[in-house]
């Protein structure tokens, strides 16, 4: 494992989430002080991921064409942008509204808050770009360690974004953004000076002359048909489905069953993100080097579904507490391994497109998770995401156990083909 580029890429991907995580929480509120509706915040906080399902594999096959670093410089440009134009959204939307409707100054301003969270989700391939990187600068034996790095630092941003984004507002919602922006510009900074290009001239140009199909919802259909990254994108999206409506309607959870406040909800969530940060910073790694990836996916897949059903009757706080740290290991090591074994079912210059399409595969359960969570806690009560949750995790298992488990694959490179056991 490389070490100069492998704390590169992690502290640049640190650096990316935190920036993230100082807004995120605070979307509502800016929305709501414009008089956004529920509805609208909802399609505000889903926009990112909707773009992001469009956006992702096009950058992510982009940088195997091309280069991981001049992707990353691009999509954390972008990035920055997004974040300028979140803080400016209300100078900008009223001089929108001055020029043609005066009358509707607080819509144009949510205009321009769709706008700017739009082009971040659209431009937002960090993190698959990331991933690709990584997997250039380690071998297979290593490789888990160094992706569980990645969410480790998702994790760390997560507990220091929210509650410093909470902070940097009370001077006002633009604050935030305006941080998270310069958050961005030291990051190009740290890509254009410190961050050496993962790949040689000889992978990007056969990876240029390769014979690929163009990015499209067949070529996602066809590389789910795949014997060997297909049922691993499959259970990626079914995984993400399961654990992107725990994430996402976590908070509206807390509020209805245990009446917990804000405050109190951030705590759990901090205490979430140093769950994660201790499992995919460190016990993935040790995990990933005495077991197959096979055999950490399965068990993860089944400590999961019983870890959602325990969530979906959890009877007290204490209890709530106890059940998150197995859901917390599960997530974290399926988030890992899927993206590790990923990475070793294609040829190298196919790393960057299957990442991304990964990442599009989870940006739409982001889209779907939040409105079918909150369906089911409206009409069914708080237990029902979990069940829903175990039940789609109780059925992956099976999946897993028939299409992945201790089963020999063919990997289909080019012309020729590899058999190989995960």
């Amino acid at each position: 494992m490389k070490n100069r580029p492998l704390f590169a890429i992690w502290l640049i991907v640190f650096i990316d989430l935190l920036g993230f995580s100082l807004i995120l929480p605070l979307l509502p509120y800016y929305a709501d002080k414009y008089g956004a509706s529920d509805t609208v915040t909802g399609l505000l906080v889903a926009s990112y991921a909707a773009m992001q399902l469009i956006g992702a594999p096009i950058l992510g096959r982009l940088s195997d064409r091309y280069g991981r670093r001049p992707l990353l410089l691009i999509s954390v440009a972008g990035t920055s942008f997004g974040f300028l134009l979140l803080a400016l959204a209300d100078p900008v939307g009223n001089f929108l509204a001055r020029t043609f409707a005066p009358q509707s100054a607080n819509a144009f301003v949510i205009l321009v808050l769709f706008l700017s969270r739009m082009l971040d989700g659209l431009t937002g391939g960090n993190l698959s770009v990331a991933q690709a990187y990584i997997t250039d600068v380690t071998d297979e034996k290593s490789r888990a360690r160094g992706l569980g790095l990645i969410g480790a630092a998702f994790g760390l941003g997560f507990i220091i974004g929210p509650a410093a984004g909470g902070s940097l507002s009370q001077g006002g919602y633009a604050v935030p953004a305006w941080s998270a922006m310069g958050l961005t510009l030291i990051n190009l900074a740290l890509i254009y000076f410190w961050l050496p290009e993962s790949l040689s001239l000889k992978q990007r140009a056969n990876s240029r002359s390769a014979n690929r199909p163009p990015i499209t919802l067949q070529a996602l259909l066809v590389a789910l048909r795949r014997p060997y990254s297909g049922p691993l994108l499959i259970a990626r999206l079914f995984f993400g489905l399961a654990f992107s409506m725990f994430q996402t309607i976590f908070s509206l959870y807390a509020l209805r069953r245990f009446e917990l406040s804000a405050r109190d909800t951030g705590f759990i969530l901090t205490y979430v993100g140093l769950l994660a940060v201790f499992v995919q910073g460190y016990a993935v790694g040790k995990l990933s080097e005495r077991y197959r990836d096979d055999l950490l996916i399965t068990a993860a897949v089944m400590l999961m579904a019983f870890s959602l059903l325990g969530w979906a009757w959890a009877p007290s706080v204490l209890w709530l507490l106890v059940l998150l740290a197995p859901i917390a290991f599960a997530g974290g090591t399926l988030n890992t391994i899927l993206s590790s074994a990923l990475t070793k079912a294609v040829r190298p210059e196919e790393i960057g497109g299957i990442l991304g399409f990964s990442s599009a595969l989870d940006s739409f359960t982001r889209i779907l998770a939040p409105i079918l969570g909150g369906a089911l806690i409206a009409r069914a009560g708080t237990y029902a995401p979990g069940v829903f949750g175990a039940l789609v995790m109780a059925g992956l298992s099976l999946f897993v156990w028939r299409k992945i488990y201790n089963h020999p694959i063919i990997i289909e490179i080019g012309k020729e083909s590899e058999a190989k056991v995960i």
